[in-house]
C-alpha cells in the first residue's frame, strides 16, 4: 500500500496515511480514462444546433432562368446551397450526443484517475479542513503553502464553509466524495483531499 504525507491547513506535515490499493493502486487504464472523459463531455452537450436545408429555406420555388440559351449555368432554384441565402448541404439538426458506460467501467476509470494522481505525486491529504467561518483568504493561503495552484478540493458533504470559501478562487473547484468524476480529476493539476473525504472515498469505492 502507498503512503502519502498528511498536512495541516498551514501546509506543515503532521503525519502519513496509508492508501487503499484497491482504489489508489490499480493499473491505469488509459482507454477507460479517455472513454469516461469523452462520455462526460458528450453528455454535457445540449445538441440543440440547427440549420436549414434547401427544403426548409423560404422561397426559391421558381426556376431563376430558362434551362438553355442564357449563357449561365443551369439552375433550378435560388435556394440551392451554392446561392447566397440558400440552404446548407448537410445541415446540423438537434440530436442527443450522450452515450452510456457500464458501472464497472465508470468505477474502473475513476480508480485509474485517482491512481494516476498518486503516481504523479499530485494527491495531497489534509488532516482537518474544518472552518468556523467563510473566508476565501484561508483557503488561498492553504493552497499557497502547499504550492498548489490548480486544484480539485474534495471535502465531506457537511463542510459548506470550505466549499463557499473556495468558490471565488480561480482554477479551484470543490467536490464531495460522491460527486467526484474522472474529468475533474484529470483536469485539475492536484487533488486535495480532507482525511474524512479520503475515508469516505475508500468506504464507497473499495
Amino acid at each position: 500500500m502507498a503512503n502519502v504525507a498528511v498536512y495541516n491547513m498551514e501546509g506543515k506535515e503532521v503525519g502519513t496515511v496509508e492508501l487503499n490499493d484497491a482504489i489508489f493502486g490499480v493499473d491505469v487504464n488509459e482507454h477507460l480514462l479517455h472513454m469516461a472523459v469523452t462520455q462526460q463531455l458528450a453528455n454535457n452537450r445540449q445538441g440543440t444546433q440547427k440549420a436549414k436545408t434547401r427544403s426548409e429555406v423560404r422561397g426559391g420555388g421558381r426556376k431563376p432562368w430558362r434551362q438553355k440559351g442564357t449563357g449561365h449555368a443551369r439552375q433550378g432554384s435560388t435556394r440551392s446551397p451554392q446561392w447566397t441565402g440558400g440552404g446548407v448541404v448537410f445541415a446540423p439538426t438537434p440530436r442527443d450526443y450522450s452515450f452510456k458506460l457500464n458501472k464497472k467501467e465508470k468505477r474502473a476509470a475513476l480508480k485509474s484517475a485517482l491512481t494516476s494522481r498518486v503516481q504523479d505525486n499530485k494527491l495531497i491529504v489534509i488532516d482537518d479542513m474544518k472552518m468556523d467561518e467563510i473566508k476565501t483568504k484561508t483557503i488561498a493561503n492553504t493552497l499557497k503553502s502547499l504550492d498548489v495552484n490548480k486544484a480539485l478540493i474534495v471535502i465531506e458533504a457537511d463542510n459548506k464553509n470550505v466549499a463557499i470559501s473556495a468558490k471565488n478562487i480561480a482554477d479551484v473547484k470543490t467536490a464531495y466524495p460522491n460527486t467526484i468524476n474522472v474529468f475533474d480529476i484529470m483536469k485539475y493539476n492536484t487533488v486535495v483531499l480532507s482525511k474524512d473525504a479520503l475515508a469516505k472515498i475508500e468506504e464507497v469505492y473499495a
